[in-house]
């Protein structure tokens, strides 16, 4: 796996098959997966690196390492791309096609099953506006994850996107803020985040590893959203 996404997916449905992971599978801010993955051998995603594994079969994401992918192509190795899910609907399509792909439609199936039950567990509460928001001011909008998150936990998503400025969100502010869980350390595009006229405003947090890829464990953002 070359990827994030594919990590996670190889990790969670065929353990067992997997010869190396990404470096970032490693990371428990980004990775579901991270100690699972702290046993499996990294690759960094160079041709050669690659080839001497002798795949069967390797992940990749739709964007990253395409001079890599095409060497890898031209020498005959299967290559699987994953997809940009934006809802639990596409989330639930890509596990299927992933662990068909990888021999494991019943961990896929159980994976669907455990993302439906978090899902369904979520307690009924008032439809109030939130506005999820990123670092440097960003809002998601509409067609997004993020917003299907926000929808799943039984909430409404801000008609607002692009970039907002603190006096935009001071002036009509929502009923709730939902920003990623800190960083450990200080940053200059989190500013606005702790800004003091925001702190009248409601706020919960999500984990960035729910988010960074689409997939049944992102039921986990909706669930810590809804979560009283």
């Amino acid at each position: 796996s070359l990827n994030l996404c594919t990590d996670q997916y190889l990790m969670l449905l065929a353990p067992g098959r997997a010869v190396a992971l990404s470096p970032l599978a490693r990371d428990p801010a980004l990775s579901v997966v991270a100690p699972q993955a702290a046993g499996v051998a990294w690759v960094r995603p160079d041709a050669e690196a690659v080839l001497a594994l002798r795949p069967d079969l390797v992940l990749a994401g739709p964007f990253g390492a395409q001079t890599t992918l095409a060497v890898l192509a031209r020498h005959g190795v299967p290559i699987l791309r994953t997809g940009l899910p934006q809802d639990f609907v596409a989330i639930r399509a890509e596990t299927r096609r992933f662990a068909a792909a990888l021999g494991a439609s019943g961990a896929g199936e159980r994976l669907i099953a455990a993302m439906e039950a978090r899902l369904a567990g979520i307690a009924a509460h008032a439809p109030v506006e939130v506005l999820a928001l990123e670092p440097r001011g960003y809002v998601a909008g509409a067609g997004t994850l993020e917003q299907s998150v926000i929808r799943a936990a039984g909430f409404v998503p801000a008609a607002r996107a692009g970039r907002l400025g603190l006096e935009a969100i001071a002036a009509h502010p929502p009923a709730l803020i939902v920003t990623a869980v800190a960083p450990d350390y200080p940053a200059l595009a989190t500013d606005l985040l702790r800004h003091p006229a925001l702190a009248a405003i409601a706020r919960r947090t999500w984990r960035p590893a729910d988010l960074a890829c689409a997939g049944p464990w992102t039921a986990e953002a909706a669930a810590a959203l809804a979560a009283p």
